[in-house]
């Protein structure tokens, strides 16, 4: 699918005149349904593109699944199943998941339906209550440690990273590292809890779920969603650009992750698991 970014026409104006009137790079944006066992569940405002690591990684992030053997196939529902176009052509912009025999169906109700826009990965749950949910793995005892230097360049390298970034300037962007500070996975998105889907997704179906000894490092600022998916995922720590919120940095003390917040330049905060951080 070549939607992840489309031409559209501007003027450029500089101090009140117009300079030039010229095509630019614009970022995609489209709904995508997800359906479990042909009922919907999930409809999510993102960038096409690594849409079934997308399901994977929200199935996961929403304790439906512990990872992709959980997952028997996915398709994309096209005709009279799936969405199309002015046209009669597939969007492909429904996908159905089909689960492993002997896993349970998700609750599909009022109260578990899922509307998430580009820049909440929350809206729709029915109260706070919801969305506290208790990840299958334990992040508090794991052995990761790294110095502080490989921490503060994960930005820079998850900037070099972002090829769509670099021609739109409209995405956000998440990573997977080790101790190393090496990029394992690098996804972008519209939507910031998309990109972390993406990029979760990605290592679920490489086998790599629990993410023991990684690091999760996202473009932007760290909500209490993204701290939960990453406990989802088993990923004991969480580095991104931007400031956390307090339930953010209430979920990670609780579950023993560590939490890195404004990681620019040679600088960052440690709000909990300062212990993981080797400083001079």
């Amino acid at each position: 699918m070549g939607r992840a970014t489309a031409r559209r026409r501007v003027t450029r104006v500089r101090a009140g005149v117009a300079t030039a009137v010229r095509p630019d790079t614009v970022v995609g944006e489209e709904p995508l349904e997800i359906r479990v066992g042909g009922r919907a569940l999930a409809v999510t405002m993102r960038t096409p593109g690594d849409d079934m690591d997308l399901a994977l990684g929200f199935l996961l992030g929403e304790g439906m699944i512990a990872g992709a053997a959980d997952v028997a196939s996915m398709r994309y529902c096209v005709g009279q199943d799936g969405a199309v176009d002015a046209d009669g052509r597939p969007t492909y912009n429904v996908l159905d998941v089909a689960l492993a025999p002997g896993v349970a169906p998700p609750e599909v109700d009022v109260t578990r339906n899922f509307y998430t826009t580009s820049s909440c990965g929350l809206c729709g749950k029915a109260s706070i209550d919801a969305v506290r949910l208790r990840s299958r793995f334990t992040v508090a005892d794991d052995p990761l440690r790294l110095d502080a230097a490989t921490v503060t360049g994960l930005p820079d390298a998850l900037r070099a990273a972002q090829r769509l970034f670099a021609t739109t300037g409209g995405l956000h962007a998440a990573a997977l590292a080790g101790a190393d500070g090496v990029l394992r996975a690098v996804r972008e998105d519209v939507g910031r809890h998309n990109a972390v889907d993406k990029v979760i997704g990605t290592a679920a179906r490489d086998g790599l779920v629990p993410l023991a000894g990684h690091v999760l490092v996202v473009s932007g600022r760290a909500s209490f969603e993204l701290v939960q998916k990453a406990l989802m995922a088993g990923v004991p720590m969480l580095a991104a650009v931007s400031a956390p919120s307090t339930l953010a940095v209430d979920l990670a003390e609780e579950a023993g992750m560590t939490l890195a917040g404004f990681v620019r330049g040679d600088s960052m905060n440690l709000y909990t698991g300062a212990h993981r951080v080797t400083l001079a």
